[in-house]
């Protein structure tokens, strides 16, 4: 009869490991589900020519991209809450995902969370390893589920999560898509004038000894000033982009682009109901999962990605450990839109504040992606004026002169 070594938890974390005698994994699956343990793995004892067959085949194949995207971390929050739901052991489903890893770093890190639980380590310590892939939100979610023998339910939260999270990147970028190919359209275009139209134009003029009109001299001293100084030109954008990058990355940096943002008509709310967003999705799925409100905002602040919000959430949460409500200090605090704090008020008055942050979240989601739908749709028209004025001065600039000469030999 085969054999099988397995791993498991109880309800209290402590974790068991032993040999047992049966017929297949599934009877061995069923046996030690039914005595209440969750499932780390389970393997049958052989000889290790198929793992080896099996890494032989991982260095073989190909990776479509390096990094981790959001993606890879959606693929993988739902095919580990369906395997685990179905019964399949923690380290089978690691196993299976590495195996179907589209990012060459995230199918390494799938190895060394797997390595670390085969050793004894909770799912939670092995991917707080790698929290440049799974940051505390995952770490926290995935505790909570170990704690209460939940993870299939907490990876199906985490799922929804994410979707929504992606769905909602792809509506902003989409709508960024078409107005970002035009403006580069009329980049190109103007720096064709500049290097090959506009000095033919030059030698024509200059052969034939006209005065040239003041709009086609600007024009003409312009288009000289960008050839003789391109890369010079050039250098100062990089070196500019790349100076304000790093004074963006310092804290006073950032809270003064923050500022900046905020404070542009339009685009300013639909800045901050953005971050709006990202905070009440993160507070929802943390208190629905059961995650303290206190951790919950702690993590919160560290991965709402805007520093002015941080710092309101950081005096809310000290306000709360001192006993008050979440809405009193939102609310003092200015920055939250009158509908998101009616919304945590009610949540707070009935007991359902992880549902009302859903809402608040789901309804912010809905109004920033109607915004930049309409931004698309206005600002497409408005480039291709911009595009249209841009050319037409440079060519009545290019061909005034021709009219002048034209007329005088008429005359």
């Amino acid at each position: 009869m085969p054999r099988f070594s397995y791993i498991v938890k109880d309800k209290e974390g402590k974790t068991y490991r032993d040999v047992i005698d049966a017929l297949n994994e599934t009877v061995v699956i069923d046996k030690l589900q039914n005595q209440g343990y969750f499932i780390v793995t389970v393997k049958e004892i052989i000889l290790p020519s198929v793992s080896k067959g099996s890494a032989g085949f991982q260095r073989k194949r190909k990776f479509s991209h390096q990094g981790v995207k959001l993606q890879d971390l959606l693929v993988f929050s739902r095919q580990l809450g369906t395997m685990l739901e179905a019964g399949v052991t923690l380290i089978r489903a690691l196993e299976v995902i590495q195996t179907q890893a589209e990012s060459e770093r995230f199918f390494q890190v799938m190895a060394r969370v797997k390595k670390d639980i085969e050793q004894g380590a909770a799912l939670s310590l092995a991917l707080s390893q790698h929290p440049k892939v799974f940051n505390q939100f995952w770490v926290s979610l995935i505790e909570v589920g170990e704690a209460s023998g939940t993870i299939p339910v907490v990876l199906e939260k985490l799922t929804f999560h994410l979707e929504q999270e992606a769905s909602f990147r792809s509506i902003i970028i989409s709508s960024l898509i078409y107005p970002s190919i035009l403006c580069c359209l009329a980049t190109l275009a103007i720096c064709v004038f500049a290097f090959f139209i506009g000095p033919r134009f030059e030698e024509v003029f200059k052969s034939m000894q006209v005065e040239l009109p003041p709009i086609t001299r600007v024009l003409l001293g312009t288009f000289r000033f960008v050839k003789a100084n391109f890369f010079l030109i050039v250098g100062a954008i990089i070196v500019s982009v790349f100076l304000l990058k790093q004074y963006f990355k310092t804290p006073l940096g950032r809270i003064s682009l923050e500022k900046f943002l905020f404070a542009l008509p339009q685009i300013g709310e639909i800045y901050k109901l953005i971050v709006v967003e990202r905070f009440t999705s993160q507070m929802s799925i943390l208190i629905d999962s059961g995650v303290p409100i206190l951790y919950s905002l702690d993590i919160t602040q560290r991965l709402v990605n805007n520093h002015t919000c941080a710092q309101i959430i950081a005096n809310i949460k000290e306000r709360v450990r001192e006993g008050e409500l979440l809405v009193a200090p939102m609310e003092k605090s200015g920055f939250f839109p009158a509908m998101a704090v009616q919304m945590v008020s009610v949540g707070e008055e009935t007991g359902e504040l992880s549902k009302m942050l859903k809402h608040v979240s789901v309804y912010y989601q809905d109004s920033v992606s109607t915004f930049m739908k309409r931004l698309a749709t206005i600002i497409e028209p408005v480039i291709l004026v911009f595009m249209g004025l841009v050319i037409g001065v440079i060519v009545i600039a290019m061909f005034l002169p021709l009219f002048n000469i034209a007329q005088l030999g008429g005359g």
